[in-house]
């Protein structure tokens, strides 16, 4: 056989042993993306867990903070916890509970310990409800944070109440806190939209052995130590599971919680669609185990990259038994130059883009300004004058970008051009000084039209007719502008209880284009203008 036919078997063998190997390691670089991906979905179920648990143990960390309060002098608990949890502020700072309440014990057919406790804590009159059959009782005593729709749960004898009942033997015999099953709570019959929820209590137990203290009744039980009362937290499920994962729930596609464990337990909150590749998690309620599975419906991510990543290996393992080197140039060059036209033709289409948008823009404000004028005017020379110094002020604004070759304006030469214009001598205007502040083009016409009405305003009717004093300066506040024009000693003190079209138009402007606020203020003979916005820090 000719050694050149060997050579062509030798290369074609090793053509197909490099195809294979590339097969082969497509195959695992497929199968490790999948793997990866499934892990990345656990590792943030998990964290999603993670954070859900450490919100509910920060919740009876202050039902603990609550209970220990409560030990210290419970003749005060109203006023007390009412003061703690004001400065705490635990549904601002750890948000997801409804509220902190005591349920305060009493015998059988005795509420009226309960009943006086409740007349010293809100000035009414409130009854115990509703009737039982239960030897002890514990009544809600005290609610916080105080809210119309939590009112009617006052009085309420929770102890009354079987699925509440339960978790509440249980926190009285281990002294630790306990949860209770899927209640409607009482608060939701005041509510428009009801939602299941649920309770976590804290034992208070007896510092005394007698029947009666400062406090209150004292509720006893075979084989369990006195106690007082319990230390409880409402949960609304929807409104909890919304505050613990906030804007995560939007970048969450199935969501599902389980009252306990396994699929029997009830759903008490779901939310979008669950798919096949949900991660389970377990959540610590208290003393109670529910069930969270969450699936982010990545099913591209965990499936079609891996996939992706194999078809491309087989195609490159076939590619490499079929395609010759000159060929693959050849097609590298056509695809590079293809690309390149394609580049070509999306920025002409972005720039043809920019350009229209922009047009459209200037001629929308000139058609504004034009309509603005026109309804202040009662001539056509007051038309063209006010209109004109209106357009003069847009035009210095784009004529310093342009003459300046710079896509932003310094805030001092609009003030300065719009004041040397109005007649203010250099020694007045060296005066009106600030840091520099650069503006980009809508900022720099916002400001532009703002500080010409102003100065307009003032040679009619201000300090620039030579009536009083202006001052004008800016400066730097956090993370923002303030620009203050100040006119004082006028001959009186102007009204701004009504606001012209022009000015309801600036402040549109300032308010839409330099995304800011102004305030004005008339006083005393005194006309004082803040505008304020944020801080964009453009470059020079």
């Amino acid at each position: 056989m000719r050694p050149s036919t060997w050579a062509d078997r030798l290369l074609a063998l090793l053509v197909r042993f490099v195809g294979l190997v590339i097969l082969l390691a497509t195959i695992v670089a497929a199968s490790a993306s999948f793997l990866y991906n499934q892990s990345d979905e656990a590792d943030q179920a998990e964290r999603v867990a993670a954070q859900f648990n450490m919100r509910l143990r920060d919740h009876v960390a202050i039902l603990e903070g609550v209970r220990a309060l409560y030990q210290s002098d419970a003749a005060a608990s109203g006023p007390g916890i009412r003061a703690y949890l004001a400065a705490l502020q635990p549904q601002v700072h750890s948000p997801g509970m409804e509220g902190i309440g005591i349920a305060a014990a009493m015998r059988a057919g005795e509420p009226a310990g309960v009943e006086t406790r409740l007349n010293e804590n809100y000035g009414r009159d409130i009854k115990v409800w509703p009737a039982t059959d239960q030897p002890v009782g514990f009544a809600v005593a005290l609610v916080e944070p105080y809210t119309p729709r939590r009112q009617v749960a006052l009085g309420y004898d929770m102890y009354s109440e079987p699925v509440r009942r339960a978790a509440m033997r249980r926190a009285w015999q281990t002294g630790r806190p306990a949860a209770s099953g899927i209640v409607h709570l009482a608060q939701e019959r005041a509510a428009k939209v009801k939602q299941p929820g649920f309770l976590i209590y804290l034992p208070v137990y007896a510092r005394g052995a007698s029947g009666e203290v400062a406090a209150g009744t004292i509720a006893t039980a075979p084989g369990m130590q006195p106690v007082e009362a319990f230390i409880y937290a409402p949960f609304r499920i929807n409104d909890m599971m919304k505050a613990v994962l906030g804007p995560q729930l939007r970048q969450i596609d199935g969501l599902e919680i389980r009252a306990g464990a396994g699929p029997s337990a009830p759903v008490v909150f779901r939310h979008g669609k669950m798919g096949w590749d949900a991660q389970e998690q377990v959540l610590r309620i208290a003393d109670r185990q529910w069930t969270m599975r969450i699936s982010y419906g990545r099913l591209l991510e965990r499936l079609g990259r891996p996939l992706g990543i194999f078809l491309f290996g087989l195609a490159l393992a076939a590619l490499a038994t079929q395609l010759h080197r000159v060929q693959q140039r050849r097609v590298g060059a056509a695809q590079a130059l293809a690309d390149e036209q394609a580049r070509h033709a999306e920025d002409r289409e972005l720039m043809i883009g920019e350009m229209a948008h922009r047009m459209k823009n200037a001629f929308a404000r000139i058609g504004a300004l034009a309509r603005i004028t026109l309804r202040e005017s009662t001539s056509l020379d007051e038309f063209e004058a006010k209109f004109d110094g209106r357009m003069r002020a847009l035009s210095d604004a784009k004529q310093m970008l342009v003459t300046g070759a710079v896509d932003s304006v310094e805030l001092g030469r609009i003030v300065h051009r719009e004041l040397e214009l109005a007649g203010r001598s250099p020694e007045q205007l060296a005066a009106i000084t600030g840091p520099e502040v650069r503006l980009d083009d809508e900022g720099a016409q916002a400001l532009s039209l703002a500080v010409h009405e102003f100065v307009t305003n003032s040679i009619k009717y201000g300090a620039l007719a030579g009536k009083g004093n202006l001052a004008v300066s800016w400066h730097r506040d956090g993370g923002g502008i303030q620009l203050d024009w100040v006119e004082s000693n006028l001959p009186e003190t102007p009204d701004i209880d009504c606001e012209s079209f022009g000015t309801q138009f600036i402040r549109t402007l300032i308010e839409r284009q330099l995304k800011g606020s102004w305030q004005r203020t008339a006083v005393d003979n005194r006309l004082a203008i803040v505008i304020r916005w944020p801080d964009n820090g453009i470059p020079d």
